[in-house]
């Protein structure tokens, strides 16, 4: 039903070792390409969990618990999800992972890590394309055998009543990024290295990412995670959120075949 682009392994220079220096190191130096000159002059980004006061090493984190899950979408597509909950994620948060498909036999599993939107994922907002990639990333990692990663980092790691404030923001012309600056926040606050915890739980220390932001692939890359390749997710186009796909592209590069007709990402959205 959904068909994507894929890219390949990424590349993150030599290793020195299962969590060496470089690939962190590659991985500060790629991100530059998908942030602003803003973010830029406002100083060097993070490494991945250091926020957290974490080194190279990424502590270990265990599985908790284990329960299926019956799942219906609101488009009658039915699936079972086996729901994981973790001890030891480094940020506290109550992530979860979904198994899916012929997850436990998969060679290289196809995993979603999927950051929480309520606007989107609960209440069909139309304002972005979170609902319908959740959908999406569902029913192709169920086909192939995988996890979807449901990650507990409201509107891109500001949180609910940030992200709405945004939009009231949006509302006055800003667009996504803007809006978040304007609020005192970063473009993405958002960091995977909880993510990168619970797929080392999982036992999948190599995937193939179903993501369009080329963050996610560098930062759990430098985290240990091999990506043995990236696939787009499909175009989820509404009447209001083409220019916050723009701004998508066009700020942090994320791989969104937006059609040509798509206005430019300097207004509302």
């Amino acid at each position: 039903m959904y068909a994507a682009a894929m890219t390949g392994p990424v590349q993150s220079g030599t290793r020195t070792g299962a969590r060496g220096e470089t690939r962190a190191q590659a991985r500060t130096g790629a991100v530059a390409v998908a942030t602003s000159a803003a973010d830029e002059s406002a100083g060097t980004r993070a490494r991945p969990g250091e926020a957290l006061g974490l080194d190279t090493g990424l502590p270990p984190a265990a599985v908790r618990t284990k329960v299926r899950v019956p799942l219906r979408f609101p488009d009658g597509w039915e699936t079972v999800a086996d729901v994981f909950t973790f001890t030891g994620l480094v940020d506290g948060r109550e992530h979860l992972a979904l198994g899916l498909g012929a997850y436990e036999t998969a060679e290289v599993p196809l995993v979603r890590p999927h950051s929480e939107c309520l606007t989107g994922d609960v209440f069909g907002s139309q304002r972005c394309d979170c609902g319908p990639q959740l959908r999406e990333a569902v029913e192709r990692i169920a086909e192939t055998g995988g996890y979807l990663l449901y990650l507990r980092q409201e509107g891109r790691g500001i949180g609910l009543y940030a992200k709405l404030d945004a939009y009231a923001l949006q509302d006055q012309g800003l667009d996504t990024y803007a809006a978040n600056r304007a609020l005192g926040h970063g473009d993405d606050e958002r960091d995977y290295t909880a993510a990168a915890q619970m797929l080392a739980a999982l036992d999948a220390p190599r995937i193939r990412l179903l993501s369009n932001n080329p963050d996610k692939a560098l930062q759990l890359d430098a985290l240990g995670v091999e990506i043995a390749e990236r696939t787009s997710t499909g175009v989820h186009l509404s009447d209001v959120n083409l220019r916050y796909l723009r701004a998508k592209v066009t700020h942090t590069h994320h791989t969104i075949d937006l059609p040509a007709a798509v206005p430019p990402a300097d207004s509302a959205a």
